[in-house]
């Protein structure tokens, strides 16, 4: 850096006495003074001055006056050039003193050993049963056990596991892991003596292993059989017949990111990322879609979704169209549901838009909405289970969908090994006081779906009647 700055003064002495002719030692100490106090912290580059001064003593005719070293000088700055270099900051412990007794301790290890000695407490702190646990830790030990080294030894996959789980959150006198509640990895490092740093790498980690593992097994693409299957349980649990699952999106709060603008804010007023869904009636997940900026319609990001364009295709392996139940004569086809965002298409079915809806109508709006309230009540105990969703979460958009995908992965996971009531009651009235409001949001107007729509609307006030929708709607 001296070097630099001994050249830059000798290129402006040589240009000084080029271009003035004069010298004028008090004008010339002015000029090489406030150079090097405004430069001697600068990153100059040192071939800069060297080209310079090749233009000075090679005799180049190339014109070259003060106003053109401040203008390439100007250049530099704006380039970042001359701004005082960041200092990486070192780090002053390999391991911190206050985490150097970790190990002797076995802090992790008594505590582990003695929570699962108390199930109740086991099933609160890790938000799921022992046994399903101990299923998911031996899924996941081979990617997650890493090697011991002569430095030192690994952090074992059960801590590694319960750090991912419990993304700590205090409440009052009570702590409830990462996922499980949401705070940030600085308030981890203290419980678990481990650094932040290292947090941060194990939790990004272990949530894509989750889902690398998981999906496969937990939310694969359903066959015909398996939508057969998904039907009959909506028609026995929501009484709407071919429906082979309820679709809506859920906005995540996230930081918004450096240079993004406005991309993540969304019509609620802050930043997010879009968790788009589909939902069985056992409230599992059969398909999610994470990534979509928080300013994009739900219709927009399901159409873009990888599903949303196999529907559209027709390449999810739907079955072909059945009688629908007391019926023999009236094939309709298998559909979805969804909400009045969303547009009309042959297996996708909307509410009827409008006020002043006929009896016909607004049963339909009922029944459908009946089926529809299940992707609802699924977001819900997602973010009850995993309380990370309910928080903003402080990382970058990338790690943000790991994060939601293992979420969504092991919402399956648990629900079907911790028998789990799949008969939540869900007061219908909080369905039916806004069947008058819907509004024709959706932009897709399928005439077939139309006909389709207006087909089991009428099946609803004939062969499908059931006696609690005259009750709720008229």
């Amino acid at each position: 850096m001296d070097g630099t700055i001994v050249l830059l003064i000798r290129v402006i002495v040589c240009i000084h006495c080029e271009y003035n002719k004069v010298f004028d030692f008090n004008e010339m100490i002015k000029c090489v003074w406030q150079t090097v106090m405004s430069l001697c912290y600068a990153n100059v580059m040192l071939s800069l001055c060297q080209t310079l001064e090749n233009y000075l003593f090679m005799g180049t005719k190339i014109p070259l006056k003060m106003s053109s070293l401040a203008e390439i000088l100007g250049l530099a700055e704006a380039a970042g050039e001359l701004d005082e270099p960041m200092q990486s900051k070192r780090k002053r412990y390999w391991v911190h003193p206050l985490h150097s007794s970790r190990e002797s301790d076995m802090r992790f290890t008594t505590f582990f050993s003695e929570i699962k000695k108390y199930p109740e407490k086991f099933f609160n702190y890790y938000r799921m049963l022992i046994l399903s646990f101990e299923e998911l830790l031996e899924k996941v030990r081979p990617k997650i056990t890493k090697e011991i080294t002569h430095l030192r030894n690994p952090i074992s996959a059960e801590e590694r596991l319960t750090v991912t789980l419990r993304y700590h959150y205090h409440y009052a006198y009570l702590s409830i892991i990462y996922l499980s509640t949401g705070i940030h990895f600085s308030a981890l490092h203290f419980d678990f003596r481990i650094g932040k740093s290292t947090i941060n790498q194990i939790v990004h980690e272990t949530c894509q292993i989750l889902w690398s593992v998981l999906q496969p097994t937990e939310m694969p693409e359903p066959n015909r059989e398996k939508w057969i299957e998904i039907s009959e349980l909506f028609y026995k649990k929501t009484n709407f017949p071919n429906c082979l699952g309820s679709i809506d999106g859920k906005h995540i709060r996230c930081r918004n990111p450096n240079n993004s603008g406005s991309l993540f804010y969304n019509y609620k007023k802050y930043f997010s990322i879009v968790l788009m869904a589909v939902v069985d009636a056992n409230l599992n997940f059969i398909f999610i879609d994470v990534g979509a900026y928080g300013r994009e319609a739900d219709s927009n990001v399901f159409r873009n979704s990888v599903f949303g364009k196999k529907l559209y295709r027709n390449q999810l392996q739907i079955p072909d169209p059945v009688s629908l139940p007391l019926t023999e004569n009236n094939l309709q086809p298998f559909v979805f549901v969804a909400d009045e965002t969303f547009g009309l298409h042959t297996n996708l079915l909307r509410p009827y838009p409008g006020r002043r809806l006929n009896n016909t109508r607004r049963i339909f709006n009922y029944r459908l909405s009946r089926a529809r309230r299940t992707v609802e009540c699924a977001f819900g105990v997602l973010a009850n289970k995993w309380n990370v969703l309910h928080t903003t979460i402080i990382v970058e958009p990338v790690f943000c969908d790991y994060i939601i995908k293992a979420c969504c992965v092991l919402h399956n996971f648990v629900r079907k090994r911790d028998r789990c009531n799949y008969d939540e009651d869900v007061v219908d009235t909080a369905y039916i006081n806004n069947l008058d409001d819907f509004q024709g949001h959706g932009r897709l107007i399928n005439r077939n779906g139309m006909e389709i729509r207006d087909n089991f609307a009428n099946y609803f006030i004939n062969e499908g009647a059931v006696l609690f929708q005259y009750r709720t709607t008229l």
